[in-house]
């Protein structure tokens, strides 16, 4: 998470294609931030409301600060 000047933060957001062609997206710095859409462009929509209420909860629980992003890493791993 990077904050600016102007206020604003940036956060990580995770994109995934389901079976139905659904995108799923998340934030990984909040517990539970996670939605949908028909397209990218609707899920992400979607996310941005998830994650104003999410900061908001967090802001509430913890005034100190949120949870610091450090980054993904990938994994290999042989399925059974």
């Amino acid at each position: 998470m990077k904050k600016n000047n102007s206020q604003k933060i940036h956060l990580p957001i995770l994109v995934e294609q389901d079976e139905d062609d659904i995108y799923i997206v998340s934030c990984p710095v909040f517990k539970g931030c996670h939605s949908y859409g028909k397209s990218i462009d609707e899920a992400l929509n979607n996310i941005k409301e998830v994650i104003e209420i999410c900061i908001e909860e967090e802001r509430e629980r913890n005034p100190t600060g949120m949870n610091r992003f450090v980054g993904f890493r990938e994994m290999e791993v042989s399925p059974n």
